[in-house]
């Protein structure tokens, strides 16, 4: 089967990097019935951590947020693939950017186990449209 590639919403937000915070963020989330497509953090200097949130409902994640008093960054896109793994996978979609000439920001992919695979990629808003054109979105 080969891959589903769609146009996602993430948002972001920067919070204290200390032992529980992304835990307490995610159970917060969970508890008021948000869902999450992906979810990403990593070290943004100076005792701050950024976490990134790509929500299956914005607007749900958006109302949450707000309660939960999240600083959210302005809504940015993505693109998530999902599909069967297979070698060069993730190869194959670069790939694809690639030849025509679009930068990707930043990617992550990870085996989903069961013989599935998943990817979010990055692109400067600047290459969205095309970078969609080229990967069939």
């Amino acid at each position: 089967m080969a891959e589903t590639i769609r146009h996602v919403d993430y948002y972001y937000v920067q919070v204290s990097d200390k032992p529980g915070e992304g835990s307490r963020i995610l159970s917060e989330l969970k508890h008021a019935g948000v869902n999450l497509l992906a979810q990403c953090g990593f070290p943004a200097g100076r005792g701050k951590t950024q976490l990134d949130f790509v929500p299956e409902d914005s607007e749900a994640f958006r109302k949450t947020a707000k309660k939960l008093g999240l600083k959210l960054s302005d809504r940015k896109r993505a693109f998530l693939v999902q599909g069967d793994d297979r070698i060069g996978a993730v190869a194959d979609v670069l790939e694809r950017l690639a030849s025509q000439k679009i930068n990707v920001i930043a990617a992550q992919a990870v085996s989903a186990g069961s013989g599935r695979w998943g990817m979010i990629v990055w692109v400067s808003p600047g290459d969205f449209k095309r970078a969609g054109r080229s990967l069939g979105v």
